[in-house]
């Protein structure tokens, strides 16, 4: 599976508006428009956690696929510091990369960012991967 038909075949994906903006060997860039129905806070209009951690790990799981021979991914774990709120109404990006793959992990850092100087949120995370020709 390719990384766009990964983002392309998850539903929460396709409801957050995610694109595929960039992607190369063990890397990937993906963005998501601000959407009011995502708002964690109403007073402020600032998009919920949950919807910039779905936003950096599906970043993460693409960037594993985008490994050579990498077939199949899933998240075994993900830890996400975050630094401070996305400005209402921005557009959110994010970019991951593979720093070191086993035979069956990839581990990944990510940032998350809403056009500003300092990131919303880094990320670290590991991910198993299937790659081409192996056995189950």
């Amino acid at each position: 599976m390719n990384a766009q038909n990964f983002i392309n075949a998850l539903p929460f994906a396709k409801a957050l508006a995610m694109r595929l903006d960039d992607l190369g060997a063990g890397r990937a860039e993906i963005s998501m428009p601000w959407d009011a129905r995502f708002v964690g806070d109403p007073a402020t209009g600032v998009i919920h956690g949950g919807a910039v951690s779905a936003l950096m790990d599906t970043c993460g799981g693409a960037a594993v696929l985008s490994v050579p021979g990498a077939t199949t991914t899933a998240t075994i774990d993900l830890r996400i510091d975050y630094m401070r709120a996305a400005t209402p109404g921005a557009r959110l990006v994010a970019k991951a990369e593979c720093y070191h793959v086993t035979r069956n992990v990839a581990f990944v850092r990510a940032t998350a960012h809403d056009g500003g100087d300092t990131p919303l949120a880094s990320a670290t995370g590991a991910f198993t991967f299937a790659a081409k020709g192996a056995t189950p």
